[in-house]
C-alpha cells in the first residue's frame, strides 16, 4: 500500500509553484500517492492561523520574500517574474477547477493543471482569474472544457470548503504544505524533509 501525501496549496501561491514539480517527482520516485487539496488560503486559513496578506507585511518580510523567491528562482532554474502583471490574484476560481479535474479525471490530472496554473501566474503573467485563462489551461493539459462549468457546481464547492477545513484541522498555516502519516511539512524548502520521510515509508 503506497504511502499518501496530502498536498495543500493556494493556485496563486509562488512557494507551490517552485515546489510543485519536485514533489511530483518525489512522490513518483517513492511509489507515494499525492492528494491534490487546494485551500482557501487568505480567506479562511491565514485569518485564524495569524497568516498576512503580503501587502500588510512589514516591509522587511516583503523585501526578503522577494530575495528569497529569486534565490530560488535561480537555484531551480525555475522562470519566475517577482511581481508578475496578475498578483495578488484570487485563486478560488483555479482552486475550483482543479478539484473539477481531480474528481473527474483524477489526481494526475489535477497535478498537471495545477502545475499549469501556478505557471500561469508566475512563469507567463496570466490572470487565472480569468475564464478563458482557465479555458486555456484546460486546452493546453488536454482537459474537457467542459470542466469550467463543473467546477462551479456545488459539490465542487463543498469540497473546496471540505479541503479548506482538513487543512485547518491538520495544522496547516501556510502553503505549499505537505502532511505524511500526520506530520505536518511547511513549505517547499522542507521537500528535502518530504523526501525521507517517503523514502523511509517505502
Amino acid at each position: 500500500m503506497s504511502t499518501t501525501v496530502d498536498y495543500y496549496f493556494a493556485p496563486q501561491s509562488p512557494w507551490a509553484y517552485l515546489g510543485h514539480a519536485r514533489l511530483a517527482q518525489i512522490a513518483r520516485a517513492a511509489g507515494a500517492t499525492v492528494r491534490v487539496l487546494p485551500v482557501d488560503l487568505g480567506g479562511k486559513v491565514f485569518p485564524i492561523s495569524g497568516g498576512l496578506p503580503l501587502g500588510q507585511r512589514a516591509p522587511q518580510r516583503q523585501a526578503y520574500r522577494l530575495l528569497e523567491l529569486q534565490r530560488y528562482s535561480d537555484h531551480l532554474q525555475a522562470p519566475l517574474h517577482l511581481k508578475p502583471r496578475y498578483f495578488p490574484v484570487s485563486g478560488d476560481d483555479a482552486a475550483r477547477l482543479i478539484i473539477a479535474v481531480d474528481l473527474h479525471d483524477g489526481a494526475d490530472a489535477a497535478m498537471a493543471l495545477s502545475g499549469a496554473a501556478l505557471a500561469a501566474v508566475w512563469a507567463s503573467q496570466r490572470n487565472i482569474a480569468d475564464d478563458k485563462v482557465l479555458a486555456g489551461l484546460l486546452a493546453e493539459c488536454g482537459l474537457s472544457p467542459e470542466r469550467l462549468a463543473q467546477s462551479q457546481s456545488q459539490a465542487v464547492q463543498q469540497r473546496y470548503e471540505a479541503n479548506t477545513q482538513q487543512a485547518i484541522d491538520a495544522g496547516v498555516f501556510g502553503a505549499p504544505s505537505y502532511v505524511i502519516d500526520g506530520e505536518l511539512f511547511w513549505g517547499q524548502d522542507r521537500l528535502d524533509f518530504v523526501e525521507r520521510k517517503l523514502q523511509a515509508a517505502a
